[in-house]
């Protein structure tokens, strides 16, 4: 299926401000350029601009890339919270990334902590 993220066991933030009209060819290069390797298929990478509105992952399929783009309504108020640590890639988990595309901050101390075995 194409663009199926459920498939990935790592998910990156690529912190700080991406311009967003970079393409495949210019996030992969990002990618290439924090981590210093390829995208893998067992990865996704999300990257945000300035805006805090719009969101791009960069998934790598067994057959090629895919960019998947989730920009707000512009009726919607609200924005991302995202980490603006400069040059910094984040890893996070399926948890974090559901509180992040839902505008919450990606640490949540008052969340219940499930050890990762049960």
């Amino acid at each position: 299926m194409i663009g199926d993220i459920s498939m990935a066991t790592n998910i990156y933030v690529i912190t700080g401000y991406t311009d967003m009209r970079k393409s495949l060819d210019g996030l992969y290069a990002l990618v290439v350029d924090k981590l210093n390797e390829e995208p893998n298929k067992f990865s996704i990478y999300l990257f945000c601009g300035k805006r805090a509105d719009r969101i791009k992952i960069l998934l790598r399929e067994s057959d090629g890339y895919v960019i998947l783009y989730k920009r707000l309504n512009p009726d919607v108020q609200g924005r991302f919270r995202w980490p603006r640590n400069t040059f910094e890639v984040k890893s996070i988990t399926w948890k974090q990334l559901d509180w992040l595309m839902s505008g919450l901050e990606i640490e949540q101390p008052k969340a219940l902590k499930i050890p990762q075995n049960l």
